[in-house]
């Protein structure tokens, strides 16, 4: 991979920049997404930020080998703390777990305002990532889900709007991903079969171990995402 040759993970999340956009890439390590949307006429202009010395260097390093300095600014910090208010209209973060975007997201949220689109892609927990956008009124637009070196990926996409949009079952949704639900695509189904299974494997070493009041709460919620991943899937 290189900054004229993504790997399809990240050559699917910068299709959905809008051209012309100024985009932050946040947890950016080589720069090589940013780098690549600026070369390729997308973004007009982007923010690298890496909160780790190697990955910073190394982004500075392949934004000068790119001779981008005069359009990507390289900036060391934590999560969206490397912004100015209304500095970027395009958010992207790639390759963290959910959950730690989210939190990105809820600790930087005050550099939100100019912010026009957020395309995240989590490598696990994309639930709480919906839950998150949901509460903070962002409407999830579109979803997809590629299969890459045998890692299976999520990438949202969302902007500011109405949050009940492409949810049906609401509980569902959040789980499984309203428009992937839609779709049910082979990669999609292949995702969920492996996942009921490692619950139900879950489960039966928790039913062999000594049961506590935790235990059985956790048995209770893997039975559940269990019943919802049948549901679809029968």
């Amino acid at each position: 991979m290189n900054t004229n040759q993504l790997s399809n993970r990240l050559r699917t999340v910068a299709q959905y920049i809008p051209k012309g956009s100024k985009i932050a890439d946040i947890g950016s390590d080589h720069a090589y997404l940013p780098c690549y949307a600026v070369k390729q006429g997308i973004a007009q202009a982007a923010i690298a930020g890496e909160v780790v010395e190697g990955p910073f260097q190394s982004a500075l390093a392949q934004v000068k080998a790119d001779k981008l300095e005069d359009k990507i600014s390289v900036r060391k910090g934590n999560g969206l703390s490397v912004l100015a208010d209304d500095e970027v209209d395009v958010i992207t973060i790639a390759g963290m777990g959910g959950t730690l975007i989210a939190s990105i997201l809820e600790e930087g949220s005050n550099h939100l305002g100019g912010v026009k689109r957020l395309i995240l892609q989590p490598n696990i927990s994309s639930i709480s990532i919906r839950l998150w956008l949901r509460e903070n009124g962002w409407a999830l637009i579109n979803e997809e889900i590629i299969e890459e070196d045998g890692k299976i990926y999520e990438i949202l996409i969302a902007e500011k709007g109405d949050i009940n949009q492409g949810y049906g079952d609401l509980e569902e949704g959040l789980l499984l991903g309203p428009y992937l639900l839609q779709e049910k695509s082979a990669i999609f189904i292949k995702k969920w079969k492996h996942e009921r299974t490692n619950w139900e494997r879950i489960i039966r070493q928790i039913q062999a171990a000594k049961s506590s009041n935790e235990n059985n709460d956790k048995i209770v919620a893997l039975q559940k995402k269990i019943a919802i991943v049948g549901g679809v899937l029968s």
